[in-house]
């Protein structure tokens, strides 16, 4: 078994099961984005209760964040590991097999709350890597994560088309334990990096955020350009299903495709980060996403200026993620897992509200009410970001 010793390095093999581990299992959070039209058909439904479906999931990815993350630091990461990716399996099949949208519901807050296996890895790579390599190992599990968004997409969309969306969560489901058995077989004990009991811990949370500003800076400023790049997801499939697009899931699943361009990115803009900075990364994040939205609202009718609007605003969106996150991580690397509890409950409680507010804007005007309020949240990051000292 591999043993792991602070700012010594992580073995190449390691850090590859980690992204690939990752990306499979934040899948669990967007396989429901290009099915949201087909399970609403199927259960009876409107667009909002469907919507729903993705803000719940992403309502329990936060609680997972800021619940059971911090364990990191006090219990065995490998165990938390197991038994996530237990519970996130039985849900998947719960999701599968319910015939009401209550079920669906009260199964994806879970599904979510134990997908946040990647937020353990991440601070892993962080704490254990050497110096000069953190960043850069940070990014590349963080690519393996956001690979996995895109594939969750892409295969979700042609599963539904062809198969159905039920389907689709029992693949998941059994690919979730896959990844079980790989973690179980690879992952090493590591040591507690806090002593106390769970109260403490979390107190300890609070005072961490209290007592950092730039961590309150980083995850507030990142929350609002995640909340950009989901509004374009959460309400996609609606869009694609109108005239003059008329696409279905699989179409949806397609342009996941575009969100390469993110997962590239990430892969390679972790090495740059020391020599531009975090505020830097954070202006011409907000400023690709803006970009972005221009396009959508502007040529959003067309399959070609949709790819370009999801380059945009996904690529805008890493930057600021990946910026933003070694940044908390780095400023208290002995409390690597209770800061990226802070920094992801923050940044997906921002995901959560742009999914939320982006349904109500399609609600009452559609596709240009999506396009103002993911616009919105790109223009508060990039306000934050002008007007922060550092």
């Amino acid at each position: 078994m591999i043993k792991l010793e602070d700012n010594k390095g992580i073995p190449r093999s390691m850090l590859v099961m980690m992204a690939i581990v990752s990306g499979f299992t934040v899948a669990n959070l967007y396989y429901n984005q290009p099915l949201l039209e087909l399970i609403r058909t199927d259960i009876g439904i409107g667009e909002i209760a469907a919507n729903m479906i993705t803000v719940i999931t992403q309502i329990g990815y936060a609680l997972g964040l800021f619940f059971i993350i911090p364990m990191g630091d006090l219990y065995s990461r490998r165990k938390i590991l197991i038994v996530n990716m237990l519970i996130a399996a039985v849900m998947g099949v719960t999701i599968g097999v319910a015939d009401n949208v209550w079920l669906i519901w009260i199964a994806s807050i879970f599904l979510g709350a134990c997908s946040v296996t990647p937020q353990l890895f991440i601070p892993i790579a962080g704490q254990y890597s050497k110096l000069e390599n953190k960043a850069r190992n940070m990014g590349f599990v963080l690519s393996g994560l956001l690979t996995g968004i895109l594939v969750s997409r892409v295969i979700s969309g042609f599963v539904g088309e062809y198969l159905s969306w039920r389907e689709m969560f029992f693949i998941a489901a059994g690919l979730t334990t896959a990844c079980l058995l790989v973690t179980i077989g690879m992952m090493p004990d590591m040591k507690h990096n806090f002593r106390g009991n769970y109260r403490l811990l979390m107190y300890s949370v609070w005072r961490i955020f209290l007592r950092h500003p730039q961590i309150r800076l980083n995850s507030i400023r990142a929350a609002f350009g995640f909340g950009s790049m989901l509004s374009i997801w959460s309400c996609l499939a609606f869009h694609v299903a109108q005239s003059p697009l008329n696409g279905g899931s699989d179409m949806v699943g397609m342009l996941g495709l575009a969100g390469l361009a993110g997962a590239i990115a990430a892969s390679n803009i972790g090495k740059y980060i020391p020599k531009f900075g975090v505020r830097r990364f954070s202006i011409a994040g907000a400023s690709f996403q803006i970009m972005g939205w221009v396009a959508a609202f502007m040529f959003g009718y067309s399959y070609i200026g949709l790819v370009v609007a999801i380059i945009l605003v996904d690529i805008g969106s890493q930057c600021q993620q990946l910026s933003n996150q070694s940044g908390c991580i780095q400023e208290i690397p002995h409390a690597s897992n209770r800061a990226n509890t802070i920094f992801m409950t923050t940044y997906f409680i921002g995901g959560s509200l742009g999914t939320l507010c982006a349904g109500l804007g399609w609600n009452n005007a559609e596709w240009t009410g999506v396009c103002l309020i993911g616009a919105g949240f790109s223009l508060f990051s990039l306000l934050i970001s002008m007007i922060s000292k550092r």
